[in-house]
């Protein structure tokens, strides 16, 4: 009895120490400094509305996968996006172009009477995450005044080179999103003074 007690009680100390040396999550998000206004919010005169982005589906995922070598990508289980990358984008494509215009996203929200609300609508075609070399968003995006039939369509890709580690490699994908943020704005800009504008 006293020998299987002792085996009992080593065992479990053994699984308590496996435990304990797991190595922790760590959980990333692209909004994270995003979006400080350049004005006061809702004085450009209009509105935008950002509804929800879609992504690649090998990374429509909470972990990270990275690009390790030709055809080769890895699913990190301690690496991870606090949300789904789509949400990910799209929380900060709003933040960057809200702020970045002084105005507000007003997606599922009521808007005053007559108010003009220009709708972007993206579709991120590549996501790649190479950490050590370069982070890239490659997206088609589109705006439209809503309730207007014109609508212009482009294509922005940003690649960002990356030192190493994670940190690195998401600060790579908030730049490549700010990135296309700034197309995004300079369009809505545009139309919104009148203009023509082209990709």
């Amino acid at each position: 009895m006293m020998r299987r007690g002792g085996a009992a009680a080593v065992a479990a100390v053994l699984v308590l120490a496996g435990c304990a040396s797991a190595p922790p999550e760590r959980f990333y998000s692209l909004s994270s400094g995003m979006g400080v206004p350049a004005a006061p919010l809702a004085r450009a005169g209009y509105y935008i509305e950002v509804p929800a982005v879609t992504v690649p589906q090998q990374v429509a995922r909470n972990q990270l996968v990275v690009t390790t070598g030709a055809g080769r990508v890895d699913l990190l289980e301690q690496e991870r996006w606090v949300a789904q990358p789509a949400a990910e984008i799209g929380q900060a494509l709003s933040l960057a172009i809200s702020g970045e215009l002084g105005t507000i996203d007003v997606f599922r929200t009521p808007t005053p009477d007559k108010a003009p609300v220009y709708r972007i609508s993206t579709n991120v075609q590549r996501f790649e995450s190479a950490p050590g070399r370069y982070a890239l968003v490659d997206a088609v995006w589109s705006v439209r005044l809503v309730g207007a039939t014109q609508v212009l369509t482009c294509r922005s890709m940003a690649q960002e080179t990356v030192g190493a580690g994670y940190d690195e490699l998401v600060a790579g994908h908030r730049r490549a999103v700010g990135r296309v943020g700034a197309d995004i704005t300079q369009a809505v800009r545009a139309l919104a003074a009148g203009g023509k504008p082209e990709c």
